[in-house]
């Protein structure tokens, strides 16, 4: 995995040890959300306008959506929860007007570029303010129940986030055209013997237990 190669090889001498083990941590937390970040915009590769915008199930979730969400929480958790506020207009949950279902589809007015573009910038102010900061940096979240947070906790938040909808988008994409992981190109495997067994042995658990 790239972010094992990568860490393996890291190092900061030190003569205190927990310094660099918080050291450690935020640059391991960090490349996994950079590699989290970059596979989710690989699953709308070689797919069409219509595909990677289409609702894929009963809520609506769809690939470029994710996106849209995702930079949201980018530009809202690394921005005024440090201090460091992001330069572009987001919307504030105080907001009456505001509805997080808005930030999960996209309008034909705006195109796939508007959207990864807009990823790139807020996850580019996200890399800005967790390079700048040390992991213990203080950060206030009101809308959490303990609101006094750490860089690390925020950190762990926007991974298990990225990460969780990374695993939505693979499932989509899988449903759309086949294509598995972190590779866009379908797979030329026949599950369908696979998918049988699997079948099978949960039919015979609905009428053993």
């Amino acid at each position: 995995m790239r972010t094992t190669a990568r860490l393996s090889s890291w190092r900061k001498p030190s003569t205190d040890g927990i310094q660099m083990i918080d050291e450690f941590a935020k640059a391991y937390l960090h490349d996994a959300l950079q590699w989290a970040r970059a596979d989710l915009v690989r699953k709308l590769e070689g797919l069409s306008e219509y595909d990677i915008r289409r609702p894929r199930t009963l809520t609506g979730t769809n690939l470029l959506g994710l996106v849209k969400h995702l930079t949201l929480s980018e530009a809202r958790y690394f921005g005024q929860i440090f201090d460091r506020p992001y330069p572009e207009p987001i919307p504030s949950f105080d907001d009456p007007a505001f509805n997080s279902s808005d930030y999960l589809w996209v309008r034909p007015d705006e195109s796939r570029a508007d959207i990864l573009n807009a990823y790139t910038r807020a996850c580019r102010h996200a890399d800005a303010t967790i390079t700048a900061l040390p992991i213990d940096a203080p950060g206030h979240v009101p809308w959490w129940p303990s609101p006094d947070v750490k860089l690390f906790n925020v950190l762990v938040h926007l991974l298990n986030e990225t990460n969780r909808h990374l695993g939505h988008a693979d499932i989509l994409r899988e449903q759309l055209d086949g294509a598995l992981g972190s590779a866009p190109t379908p797979t030329t495997t026949d599950w369908s013997p696979h998918r049988a067994k699997v079948e099978q042995a949960a039919r015979e658990a609905k009428n053993t237990y």
